[in-house]
């Protein structure tokens, strides 16, 4: 197994990336490599400080970084020796078995959609993040950012790929799936609830609980939450604050703890042809050395040739 991660990515590169390669590391078994992406000559001074031995990882040189202000698109297509995109062409290789970055959020969409393509079947991939429980589990929510605008067609598609991402890679049987709105009632809801509802209530692919609203998020009443891209990282962002809050009121909460980014490691692309995680720009070592874990467990659960087979049939 090979588990790409792009060294240059993020507010703190390339030293946090490293970081947090050398943290994962001794979690992985001998099977399980890294693969670093990016200036070589950045990366193993950094190693050498710390002690570690180079033999550990494996290394692909890379010469450019695309910026965390630069165009997607554009980016992607005038900078083919980035970081990023050299790390989709070993990905579309089939050189490495996933890929992880905390840079360009939108050239790690593009990219992704640009590389190992779409599934075939899905309309959008979406982004997804992890959702903490006041009874100690973990929830899902889709999309949280890649699909500002979205149709009743494509919210049904998250219900499908959220849910097979919690059975598969969260452990969760049987996941209760609920599509957020401004109330339980079946006819509550702006034009794209209210349409997506039906479809959902009447879908056998996946175990439908009906509408959900903001405050079920961190509840037991869905075990998965779809929403559009545009409320889905409102929320997203808004539920980040309340740990930055915490410790700004000087509160110690375990519950408020477990809203720290890191320790979810990044949002999974969910609807490409290979494990793709988006980090967070401001990851720090923590943070990076769960999304190789995250990128791992995507890998060995087999979640990709899950949806494909879900989506093909």
């Amino acid at each position: 197994m090979k588990i790409g991660l792009d060294i240059m990515g993020g507010d703190y590169a390339p030293k946090a990336n490293v970081l947090g390669a050398i943290a994962a590391h001794p979690l992985l078994s001998s099977g399980e490599q890294i693969v670093l992406i990016g200036d070589t000559q950045q990366i193993k001074p950094l190693l050498s400080e710390n002690g570690f031995n180079p033999d550990h990882f494996e290394y692909v040189h890379t010469e450019e970084v695309i910026g965390m202000g630069e165009h997607p698109t554009k980016a992607i297509v005038q900078k083919p020796n980035s970081s990023i995109s050299i790390g989709f062409q070993l990905l579309k290789e089939g050189k490495i078995d996933s890929f992880a970055s905390a840079g360009n959020s939108g050239a790690m969409l593009v990219g992704a959609v640009f590389s190992v393509k779409t599934i075939p079947g899905i309309i959008r991939p979406c982004l997804s993040t992890f959702l903490p429980k006041l009874s100690g589990g973990v929830g899902l929510m889709v999309d949280v950012g890649a699909n500002a605008d979205c149709k009743p067609d494509t919210l049904l598609q998250f219900g499908v790929l959220g849910s097979l991402y919690a059975e598969n890679v969260m452990g969760i049987a049987n996941p209760k799936v609920g599509l957020i709105n401004i109330g339980e009632e079946d006819e509550k809801g702006n034009m794209l609830s209210l349409a997506t509802f039906p479809l959902m209530k009447d879908t056998m692919l996946f175990n439908f609980i009906g509408n959900v609203e903001g405050r079920d998020l961190f509840n037991e009443k869905a075990d998965v939450i779809v929403c559009d891209g545009f409320t889905g990282n409102i929320m997203l962002k808004l539920a980040e604050s309340f740990y930055v809050l915490t410790k700004k009121r000087g509160l110690k909460d375990d519950f408020f703890d477990r809203f720290n980014y890191e320790n979810y490691g990044g949002s999974p692309v969910l609807g490409v042809n290979a494990p793709v995680i988006i980090g967070h720009g401001i990851s720090s070592p923590t943070a990076v050395k769960n999304m190789i874990l995250q990128s791992r467990d995507m890998i060995t659960t087999g979640l990709v040739g899950k949806i494909q087979a879900a989506f093909n049939n």
